[in-house]
């Protein structure tokens, strides 16, 4: 199975963060795409190991590209360092940049004393450009524009990031966190350091319980657990936990709920999909890429049967029925809870 592009950012991403551990650096950075986790993280890592802090008061500097220009970014880089072997030029929000043409002509000739980091924030650069071009053909510089990850990529990079920390966690812990945190890195990342933060000493593996304790995700109720119910067709424990909904529904608004109760339908169609292509079988590495994390195939497979195609449609559309509802007047007295509690009835008949 070839690597997915957020794979191949990640693959990138560990490999320049290492050269940049052991202390080589290029002559310049550009750092661009949809992910901002991985320009954050290695702009950090530069400013932290390229000058000493002695060094840094007068060698180091940090631009915005809605304050300045191409121009005077190209020449502050050709300055030399004073009183050190290098200087360091951090340029943040460089998407507002509006010419980059006296960019492109430093970069095919960079100042060897200069570290240049040009990070352009949520932007994929344009390969028609002359900008581009010459940061291809630089020959000391690092390109990395960032993929985001998709939905079902989140648990798996949890696993790496937390390997990477000399922790592991339980499948559970990785789909609440999924869950709560979306393919946004920059949010995941801030939870999972504050529980390895909050670990207690001795304990490697992350469970259920540290995501409910730091994090505040309840391990019983949410909407992993929801869709879970749903899928098995547990009565009992699906409306215990839309009981719960009901009576913290400001920490469960119902227009999210709904939306992860959609895609999880959404992901049982596409699982129906897969069997019809596959002559009544689902190929492990199809179904994640239909958005099925591994350890939740066989309650795919339950969800599918328990979910026949006709049914399936019918429980989207019964879906999408409760949202305009819950958004409009048509709900009547209704609350959220009641409502949210009626599909649920429904979804399992």
């Amino acid at each position: 199975m070839a690597k997915s592009s957020s794979q191949s950012t990640a693959g990138s991403f560990d490999k320049i963060l290492a050269e940049i551990k052991s202390g080589k650096f290029r002559q310049f950075y550009i750092l661009a795409g949809e992910e901002p986790y991985y320009s954050d993280v290695i702009s950090k890592e530069i400013m932290e190991r390229a000058l000493t802090p002695e060094e840094r008061g007068f060698n180091q500097l940090l631009l915005y590209g809605n304050e300045t220009d191409s121009r005077q970014i190209a020449e502050t880089a050709r300055r030399y360092p004073m009183m050190a072997a290098r200087q360091l030029i951090i340029v943040r929000e460089a998407q507002f940049l509006k010419n980059l043409e006296p960019l492109e002509t430093y970069l095919l000739q960079p100042l060897p004393t200069t570290i240049l980091i040009l990070s352009f924030t949520g932007k994929t650069l344009d390969k028609r450009t002359r900008f581009y071009k010459s940061a291809v053909a630089a020959k000391d510089g690092f390109l990395l524009e960032s993929a985001a990850l998709r939905e079902w990529e989140v648990a798996g990079w949890i696993d790496n990031y937390l390997k990477g920390k000399g922790f592991s966690i339980e499948n559970k812990a990785a789909a609440m966190l999924a869950e709560f945190s979306g393919t946004e890195l920059r949010k995941l990342v801030v939870q999972l350091d504050k529980i390895l933060v909050n670990a207690d000493e001795g304990n490697k593996s992350v469970t259920a319980e540290d995501v409910e304790k730091n994090v505040g995700i309840s391990r019983d109720y949410n909407v992993f657990e929801l869709t879970n119910a749903l899928s098995f067709k547990n009565s009992e424990k699906a409306f215990k936990i839309v009981f719960h909904f009901a009576l913290n529904d400001k920490q469960y608004p119902l227009v999210m709920t709904l939306a992860a109760i959609f895609g999880h339908f959404t992901k049982i169609l596409k699982f129906h999909a897969l069997k019809a292509a596959g002559n009544g079988r689902v190929n492990e590495g199809d179904a994640m890429s239909a958005g099925i994390y591994r350890f939740a195939f066989a309650e795919y497979e339950t969800a599918s049967k328990n979910y026949p195609l006709r049914k399936c449609m019918a429980a989207m559309a019964l879906i999408r029925k409760y949202d305009r509802m819950g958004k409009s007047n048509d709900r009547g007295e209704a609350s959220d809870g009641e409502l949210l509690q009626e599909l649920v009835f429904k979804l399992m008949n």
